[in-house]
């Protein structure tokens, strides 16, 4: 079955509301393709290889989480983004782009899709009177010791996470799945046990050691993986269409 490219990106935009979310970046459809869409391909940023992966897969659409046009960089459309553009119109194919909609969906977004991957049960924002807060807090089951937890963490997302071991076992647990180290001190000021995030800066170390709380680095591109088959799987239920996620790795 075929929908219009613009029915498909008026249902995304509605579910995650993206009228309502300032950002770095548009979200919705970045590039448009063929007017009809039968099948989707999905990933996590929008690389060269992801773009070619979606040519290989005869995708009418490309879904991600990191497309283009971020603010502050060059508008011209030279070297690496002349390629990637040039493949994308080349062959047709839309482009569609969800950042911090695709991070704060409550059923959707990459960091309750986390939670669910890691077992966490989520209950609430990371700062209680901040309900737009990227990031969430959440508790386990049983409490485990930190490196129980991070061996969990490495199971999922096939790699081994970085961490920072702490004190005390964990049981309450803050994250924010990206490049969201910068949030570790909200995480503390909320009592959790440890800090979940994707990259990790040289004074994160510090605040979590001084701080008294495990930290783990799992990797930016290892916790975005999961928002953005969520959504193409929705897109697939909602309209019959075929959807493919495609992960071309990232060791960061």
């Amino acid at each position: 079955m075929a929908i219009a490219l613009t029915t498909l990106v008026a249902e995304a935009d509605r579910l995650l509301n993206t009228a309502r979310i300032s950002d770095y970046c548009p979200n919705g459809l970045q590039v448009e393709g063929r007017p009809q869409v039968r099948r989707i391909v999905s990933g996590v940023t929008a690389s060269q290889a992801l773009v070619d992966a979606a040519v290989e897969a005869e995708a009418d659409a490309l879904l991600v989480h990191h497309g283009y046009f971020w603010k502050g960089e060059s508008p011209c459309i030279t070297g690496m983004k002349q390629r990637r553009l040039k493949t994308l119109l080349g062959h047709d194919i839309s482009l569609l782009a969800y950042h911090l909609p695709l991070d704060v969906h409550a059923e959707l977004g990459n960091n309750v899709q986390l939670a669910r991957q890691l077992e966490i049960l989520v209950e609430g924002p990371l700062e209680a009177d901040n309900p737009r807060t990227v990031g969430l807090v959440g508790s386990l089951a049983e409490a485990m010791s930190p490196r129980d937890f991070a061996r969990r963490v490495g199971e999922v997302l096939g790699r081994e996470p970085l961490l920072i071991e702490g004190p005390q076992m964990i049981r309450r647990v803050g994250w924010c799945t990206g490049g969201g180290q910068g949030y570790i001190d909200q995480a503390i000021a909320a009592g959790v046990d440890l800090y979940l995030t994707g990259e990790a800066s040289e004074q994160t170390f510090h605040s979590a050691r001084e701080n008294g709380i495990s930290f783990i680095a799992a990797g930016h591109h290892a916790t975005e993986r999961y928002g953005v088959q969520a959504l193409g799987d929705y897109l697939a239920r909602r309209f019959a269409l075929e959807h493919l996620f495609i992960d071309c790795p990232n060791p960061i």
